[in-house]
């Protein structure tokens, strides 16, 4: 299959499985606090890579581990426990819509940062994708006014984390092949959660709760599946188009987040489907743009 077709392919994958993450997070926290949530998430993805691509590490070269080690906390470390610190206040269908902001910060860093180049479509195309996520966002505020909004600055957070994650693998970690990056990634990350793990007590748990064993079983799903195959897919998607096109699949995600949202009871609007229209626009004109140095791979 040719690149071009190859990407388009990785897009509408990883929409469907990072869509379907938020309401996996939600229902890993039925059974878990965020701490605990994120250090078994980040230990079962572990073994899950180092099972599949163990020597792909040794590809990476002393010069390269750096990158790998700031990638691994900004793309996957620090999302992880925000996310689900977020929600436990707000919901998952409200957190996938503010991820949209992650072309944003993509194109801002790339700029600020790589000297990155962008169309003009790309950043209009980025604010109107913002423009329907606003959108989704507000009328999510008043649909549910229980809510406490002041967590989604940890989605925010951790919308930044990713565009300066995207950013550092297309312009650092062209060379290493996406699977390497994302088992170094993980190999860097476990010690770390499983301190977490044992000082949020998850040792301590009775496992024999149904509860705690059906939480855990999503918690599987979503660390195979929504971190570890993901993980490579979008590594592999990001060197083979650029960093905008790549988060541009933060644009599908809220649609797939609302479908499981409405699904499990979350409150669903004409409004959202307005929303989505608009973010399904944002992403035609960031693609629209094509003709750049160096940033389609």
């Amino acid at each position: 299959m040719k690149e071009e077709n190859k990407k388009w392919v990785y897009l509408v994958i990883l929409s469907l499985v990072w869509g379907s993450s938020y309401i996996l997070i939600k229902k890993g926290l039925s059974g878990f606090t965020p701490l605990q949530l994120g250090a078994i998430r980040i230990s079962f993805s572990t073994l899950f890579l180092m099972a599949i691509g163990f020597k792909s590490l040794f590809t990476i070269t002393r010069a390269q581990w750096p990158w790998v080690a700031l990638s691994a906390l900004l793309g996957t470390f620090l999302p992880v426990f925000l996310f689900a610190y977020a929600e436990t206040q707000i919901d998952s269908s409200i957190v996938s819509i503010l991820n949209s902001l992650v072309p944003l910060f993509t194109i801002f860093l790339g700029y600020v940062l790589f000297k990155m180049k962008f169309t003009g479509s790309q950043v209009l195309g980025v604010l109107l994708g913002l423009g329907g996520a606003a959108v989704l966002i507000f009328n999510g505020a008043s649909v549910n006014p229980d809510q406490n909004y002041w967590f989604s600055g940890f989605v925010v957070f951790a919308a930044l984390c990713y565009g300066a994650n995207a950013n550092i693998i297309k312009s650092k970690l062209q060379e290493v092949s996406s699977t390497a990056i994302a088992v170094g990634n993980f190999s860097v990350m476990i010690v770390p959660a499983l301190i977490v793990a044992y000082f949020s007590d998850v040792h301590k748990l009775n496992y024999a709760d149904d509860t705690i064993t059906e939480a855990l079983v999503y918690i599987g799903i979503l660390s195979v599946v929504g971190t570890g195959i993901a993980k490579i897919l979008f590594n592999r998607l990001i060197q083979i188009s650029s960093p905008v096109f790549s988060t541009s699949v933060t644009y599908l995600i809220p649609i797939v987040g609302i479908f499981w949202g409405v699904l499990d009871g979350e409150r669903f609007t004409v409004i959202h489907g307005l929303g989505a229209l608009i973010i399904l626009a944002g992403v035609y004109l960031v693609n629209s743009g094509r003709k750049q140095k160096k940033t389609d791979g």
